[in-house]
């Protein structure tokens, strides 16, 4: 008997610190998977801006001291003013020396793309197009990238006989030893500050600004109302039918084959692959029954509903089973009929555990991606208009942000939106999730008293 509780002892401690390792096992992978996001993530929000980006947002947005920000921008071009004098006196050189012309004028286009990237436009330019072309770089980090590229030459040196190739960066101060630009690089790496004037900057706005030239300025604003009209149009027409299909399984269908067939086939559909559903949102809804001529948030949420229908069924039909049966028959003994029965006496008791499917599914639709690639997603829009709310195709923050990441035609620039979207992202979901729970809590202690 004593080697018994003994060993019951050991597994009980054995699982026991099983237990305790998953979980930190758990905690360290969230950690380490939502980590980068938050650190970066939060570079949308708080970074080092220039006076680029304050005049940027003046301009575009109309915010900010107009007389500051004039006065700070006209500082930055007196101190860029020596660094065009150098550009000038080195292009009059080159007009004069056929020979230096030669041998440096492809690089020194190369050179001036990187300061207009850096600083803007140079004096003499004819009016840029792109608006990325009318403005130096708004963020302090990426300027210091800029500043980089214009002071170094990127070369390819395959001597290692691997032939893969180790990128060498070479300075660019060598190529013009001598020559009247030998100033600029000096100017460059001693006074960008005085140029562009960095200081810390909180965007708050990046949640609520629209974008502009394909996320180069602005914010999320379209994704951000595309992903929330979605889900919630989702839920309001999925959370409906699941509870009703949930009360007729556990309340009123009789047990039998067709019932049996019926919930294999609910259980089936929570595992179909999302993109399943997204091809079957665009034939059924948008060419079958043209709900919309094409993409529109009103497909999606269908699309959506139909996503998150199966698992918000067997949720609210376990919660509503869970009910105590004495609950059922006190009710049928006081005369109080079958549906009076749900409606008063199920329904209330089961909500916690409806509200626990609700919550899930309603992450789920957030952050879905596939399903709406066919039915409602854009890569590029404005921002839903009330006159055009349903009928009207929409940006999203999952499917945006899997384009910007994949398919921008440069990536590296706009670093900050993408993480910027995926913390707003993951804390959209986490906001929702929160804000079931604690719902249900309250709903819970409500039914205690």
């Amino acid at each position: 008997m004593r080697a018994y509780y003994s060993t019951r002892h050991v597994l009980d401690r054995a699982f026991s610190g099983l237990g305790y390792g998953s979980v930190a096992l758990m905690a360290l992978a969230l950690v380490a998977l939502l980590g980068p996001i938050i650190g970066k993530g939060l570079g949308a929000y708080w970074f080092r801006g220039t006076v680029e980006f304050r005049l940027f947002v003046l301009e575009r947005f109309h915010r900010g001291n107009a007389k500051k920000i004039g006065i700070e921008h006209r500082e930055a071009m007196r101190a860029r003013e020596p660094f065009w004098a150098v550009l000038r006196a080195f292009e009059a050189e080159m007009e004069s020396d056929s020979a230096l012309r030669r041998r440096v004028g492809k690089d020194y286009h190369r050179f001036q793309s990187h300061i207009r990237e850096l600083l803007g436009p140079i004096p003499g330019d004819s009016p840029p197009l792109l608006m990325r072309q009318q403005y130096g770089q708004t963020r302090w980090d990426r300027a210091l990238v800029k500043r980089h590229q214009a002071l170094h030459i990127e070369e390819w040196d395959y001597g290692d006989g691997t032939g893969m190739g180790v990128r060498v960066w070479k300075p660019r101060r060598l190529l013009y030893a001598g020559t009247a630009l030998e100033p600029a690089f000096d100017l460059l790496e001693n006074h960008l500050e005085a140029m562009l004037r960095p200081r810390w900057t909180w965007y708050g706005r990046f949640l609520t600004d629209e974008s502009f030239d394909a996320h180069f300025f602005g914010g999320i604003w379209a994704e951000m109302l595309g992903t929330l009209c979605l889900t919630v149009f989702a839920m309001l027409v999925a959370t409906p039918i699941g509870v009703l299909s949930a009360i007729y399984l556990s309340e009123y269908a009789p047990e039998g084959k067709l019932i049996h067939l019926l919930r294999l086939f609910i259980n089936t559909l929570a595992g179909v692959p999302s993109i399943v559903f997204g091809l079957f949102g665009m034939a059924f809804f948008i060419h079958a029954l043209n709900v919309t001529p094409s993409k529109s948030v009103l497909a999606g949420s269908f699309t959506l509903a139909l996503l998150v229908l199966p698992t918000l069924i067997r949720a609210s039909e376990e919660a509503i089973r869970a009910v105590p049966q004495a609950y059922r028959e006190a009710a049928f003994s006081l005369g109080a009929s079958r549906w009076h029965t749900v409606a008063t006496i199920l329904l209330p008791a089961a909500l916690p555990g409806i509200l626990t499917g609700t919550v899930i599914s309603l992450g789920r639709a957030a952050g879905e991606t596939a399903p709406i690639i066919f039915t409602a997603a854009v890569s590029m829009g404005e921002p839903l208009r009330w006159g055009r709310l349903l009928t009207a195709p929409t940006p999203a923050l999952p499917w945006n942000l899997y384009n910007l990441c994949t398919e921008h035609a440069a990536v590296d620039e706009i670093r900050h939106v993408q993480f910027g979207m995926a913390l707003t992202l993951v804390a959209l979901v986490l906001l929702l999730n929160m804000a079931g729970i604690f719902l249900r809590a309250r709903v819970s202690r409500q039914l205690k008293v």
